[in-house]
């Protein structure tokens, strides 16, 4: 392979995409000259016209591999590091980053340098947009609601325990200290820790604090963002995360910003970095109508009501965001210590809280649109996992913990599912006998599925194997409406109803 057109591809893709200036040709040839071990540049020019046309670098990445490789610069294991290094020495600096968004925010507006940093990180290699494209995706409706249903074929499915022991993890000399923390930025890697030489961020102010944000390289969702505490300091969802919220979508108004709740079971898969997600997208919560609208005795211009979702939510809005602020804080609090028994809610088993809030804010116009969702994480005898947690008979189709993302309807399932689900359906056309007996094995993959296929089975044989996939996915969209109905701590039935009516009325508010 020809190392001296490939560093001629390489500047001529930092110039089209990555916003190399012409006066610094000669400076990066030579770097990429001592970093593939090249004596001297290319005698002719590359295709700078086709190489224009590229959205995403996958083909110059996949060149700069298996160059790599082949002369030794580095071996399979370390491939994926050696690219990101490249890629990263090509992108502009963390300070022009962010000079370049500011000026583009204040000349052009947010959304503006928005897409500017969103198509950079796609260039550069750190968005991993092919990846994504893998995902299997689709909707599915559900009376008045709608969910977002996706298989990730990227990143591995965690378990509840060990989102947990995160929290108590012995911290010792590690660097980055986690994989949100700020020195990740330009992070070579390592076997252990994914490489972040071409991560950039851009700061933001939270909270009168020095945070950042920077986009996820696995995209669930339009634009998907992190906004990260440039501390390493625990989860916290507080009377303070309002404003905290408030202060991000006024530096960004085209975006939603959310937390997730801060307790293991009920929260995200990182705990012990404070951080909160966003992006462009409308989650399908944020379509769901009010079903009941309630005024508060304090201040009746607040709109205040909870929403026709699986959850229970609690929505408020209004053009004062000095008075959104206080009334979201006010729940927040008031959830901490909130009992209601007969629908096993429990705040406290001695001094260990359950009781938690997803909260989530848009701006819409001059509107402040301020969600938060009610969250327990307390377990029994009959449900180990969790009392509001994915219950035993959903388990085959999620087992992770329901957190901000899909509470808010955008289900991100586990790429095994792909490989079974197709299984299945086979079996259910016919293509494979149904063999109940070896299904029933605890060391068959279909094992977890036994039941979803006995009872689709029983329905009869599917006329063939499109008929099989429309029964199959139905149970899948049917299992995700209920998981959401699990992690309802008010149900919608009478006790739920009864207990969300006290909750209303311990924050002294009336039903309109």
């Amino acid at each position: 392979m020809d190392g001296e057109l490939l560093i001629e591809k390489l500047i001529a893709y930092a110039s089209a995409h990555l916003h190399l200036p012409a006066w610094d040709e000669v400076y990066f040839r030579n770097v990429l000259m001592s970093e593939l071990g090249v004596s001297q540049p290319c005698g002719k020019s590359a295709d700078k016209g086709e190489i224009a046309k590229m959205y995403v670098p996958d083909v110059l990445a996949q060149e700069l591999r298996e160059y790599a490789i082949a002369h030794r610069l580095t071996d399979e294991e370390g491939a994926e590091r050696y690219v990101a290094n490249i890629f990263g020495l090509l992108t502009p600096l963390p300070s022009e980053i962010n000079r370049r968004f500011l000026s583009l925010r204040e000349k052009e507006g947010a959304q503006a340098a928005c897409d500017d940093l969103y198509d950079l990180c796609v260039k550069n290699g750190y968005i991993q947009k092919t990846a994504i494209s893998r995902n299997l995706k689709w909707e599915c409706r559900d009376g008045n609601n709608r969910l977002e249903i996706t298989v990730n074929l990227s990143k591995p499915e965690k378990s509840n325990k060990e989102i947990a022991k995160l929290l108590t993890a012995p911290q010792g000399i590690k660097y980055p200290a986690c994989a949100l923390c700020k020195e990740n930025e330009g992070f070579e890697g390592t076997a252990t820790h994914p490489p972040r030489r071409n991560l950039r961020t851009v700061k933001v102010k939270i909270g009168g604090e020095p945070w950042f944000m920077q986009y996820s390289p696995y995209a669930y969702y339009d634009e998907h963002c992190i906004v990260i505490n440039e501390r390493h300091t625990p989860m916290c969802v507080d009377a303070g995360t309002p404003d905290k919220l408030l202060d991000f979508v006024d530096f960004l108004p085209g975006y939603f910003i959310g937390s997730n709740a801060s307790l293991p079971i009920v929260g995200g898969s990182i705990l012990n970095h404070e951080h909160y997600q966003g992006g462009r997208h409308l989650m399908p919560m944020h379509f769901a109508p009010v079903a009941e609208y309630y005024e508060s005795e304090e201040d009746p211009s607040l709109e205040i009501g909870i929403l026709d979702w699986y959850n229970s939510a609690i929505q408020v809005a209004g053009e004062d965001r000095r008075k959104i602020a206080k009334f979201a804080a006010s729940v927040i609090e008031a959830w901490k210590n909130f009992d209601c028994p007969q629908c096993d809610v429990i705040s406290h088993t001695g001094k260990t809280p359950h009781n938690a809030v997803s909260p989530i804010c848009r701006k819409v116009g001059d509107r402040y649109v301020f969600t938060m969702i009610l969250r327990n994480n307390r377990t029994d005898e009959r449900y180990p996992d969790g009392i509001f947690h994915v219950h035993p008979e959903y388990l085959n189709i999620k087992s992770e913990g329901i957190g901000l993302i899909e509470a808010m309807g955008l289900f991100i399932l586990p790429p095994r599912l792909k490989r079974q689900l197709d299984e299945a359906e086979n079996i259910l056309c016919g293509a494979v006998p149904y063999e109940a007996e070896a299904i029933s094995s605890p060391e068959h993959d279909l094992y977890v599925h036994r039941g979803m296929i006995a009872e689709l089975m029983s329905e009869g044989v599917a006329a063939d194997k499109e008929q099989a996939h429309e029964r199959v996915q139905h149970y899948v969209n049917r299992a995700c409406a209920s998981i959401l109905d699990n992690t309802a701590v008010f149900k919608k039935d009478a006790n739920g109803r009864e207990g969300f009516s006290l909750f209303m009325d311990s924050l002294r508010l009336r039903r309109k």
